[in-house]
């Protein structure tokens, strides 16, 4: 792949540390998901067909993500945090239902998350409902703080 025009010079393939020296972090530090509910039936056994939130994390920077998820409910006081790491130029998928660690997240339930990371994240937010044959999908990007 030629980058000429792009960068000025002319490389012949991307290695590591060319990618390394020329990613730049983006995102945020602090990042909020104001809207989570995992149901709690799924009309499917298949773990990747079952009822789940997901917050995919994007670390395009050079240095490990150390992510703390604090939970927070509508009629008790928050939950966390729970602890998490993004090795650098990674993402990660993380599925509310596998945290577990201080305790697990109760299905049925509203709530919202808030992360907050050592370097800048990305945050998206992703829920797979499957109660129903007919499954549905939503998918939104989080609040970030500037």
């Amino acid at each position: 792949m030629e980058l000429t025009a792009l960068y000025g010079v002319t490389l012949t393939h991307w290695t590591a540390t060319t990618l390394e020296s020329m990613m730049e972090p983006i995102g945020h530090t602090r990042w909020a998901i104001a809207e989570g509910y995992i149901p709690g039936e799924s009309s499917f056994s298949d773990p990747a067909l079952m009822s789940h939130e997901t917050a995919c994390i994007l670390n395009s920077g050079n240095a490990t993500a150390n992510v703390r998820v604090t939970v927070f409910f509508a009629d008790r006081e928050p939950v966390g945090p729970y602890f998490v790491t993004v090795a650098a130029r990674r993402t990660l998928h993380l599925r509310f239902n596998d945290l577990h660690d201080p305790e697990p997240i109760p299905r049925d339930t509203a709530y919202s998350s808030v992360f907050e990371s050592n370097v800048p994240i990305v945050v998206q937010h992703t829920r797979l409902d499957s109660r129903h044959a007919e499954v549905s999908l939503l998918s939104t990007i989080a609040y970030a703080e500037a």
